[in-house]
């Protein structure tokens, strides 16, 4: 198998599914044999979401502005691991975000 590239710059920011209006993203990787579920997320200034979770880890990394969930703020450089079953949220961001998100299976979370 060969490795795999992507240069976000070359892709197009699209509507995200699932998400509150005027999210946007980059998927760069749809998940499966090789590689999790990884996707950029544009957050609109204002964003906000309900609270939620997942049958999946997810692992968070604020790459431009900031955002906030249950009272805490996380900016510039946060890295989150969030346990998957694990209810999260509710999210904000004021002033608009980019957060690197990775959806994946840990070795002791294998069924």
């Amino acid at each position: 198998m060969n490795a795999i590239s992507v240069n976000v710059n070359d892709m197009k920011w699209s509507g995200a599914s699932g998400y509150p209006t005027g999210t946007e993203e980059k998927v760069l990787s749809m998940g499966g044999g090789i590689a999790p579920r990884t996707t950029l997320l544009r957050l609109p200034p204002g964003w906000k979401m309900d609270s939620h979770s997942h049958r999946f880890t997810e692992l968070h990394y604020v790459l431009e502005g900031q955002v906030e969930s249950q009272g805490q703020k996380y900016p510039v450089g946060t890295f989150r691991v969030i346990p998957k079953g694990v209810d999260h949220g509710p999210f904000g961001s004021e002033a608009g975000a980019i957060v690197l998100v990775v959806w994946c299976s840990l070795a002791e979370e294998a069924d």
